[in-house]
């Protein structure tokens, strides 16, 4: 018996942090440099669910190819889902600025596309880099890489 509550006592001692930390995650850190279709689908899909079943805040950097995304002269590729729809990443990018996601695109982007500020979407902006990396090392976000 005594065995028991140790291992009890042990295993709680272990879960229960996790579980309280969970909880305290204001959001996630996206980074996007992928120029594949899905995997950009994904990312925004991701980020969607993030803020509408988590109530979490969302921040996008959109890198190199993944930066036309942001680009409103380029038509988005459309990714064909389980339940039949084809959106493209570039429609839930738009729904994930009005949701108020934060999305930026790298400071790179632009002066090696040939591009200014007046070719991004509207709730697009430039990323600052020693903002973006405060976000970064913030332990409040989880950050993932697509």
């Amino acid at each position: 018996m005594k065995k028991i509550l140790v291992i009890t006592a042990l295993l709680a001692s272990l879960i229960t942090p996790a579980i309280l930390s969970a909880g305290q995650v204001k959001g996630l850190n996206v980074l996007v440099n992928s120029e594949n279709p899905q995997t950009q689908a994904m990312a925004m899909v991701l980020s969607l669910m993030t803020i509408k079943a988590h109530n979490k805040e969302v921040n996008i950097i959109l890198c190199g190819p993944a930066g036309d995304l942001a680009d409103k002269n380029i038509k988005g590729i459309a990714v064909k889902r389980p339940n039949g729809k084809s959106p493209s990443a570039k429609d839930h990018l738009k729904i994930l600025i009005k949701k108020g996601a934060k999305v930026e695109v790298c400071p790179l982007y632009l002066p090696n596309s040939g591009k200014d500020k007046t070719s991004l979407l509207e709730g697009v902006t430039v990323a600052n880099p020693p903002l973006v990396a405060g976000k970064l090392l913030n332990n409040s976000y989880q950050t993932v890489s697509f």
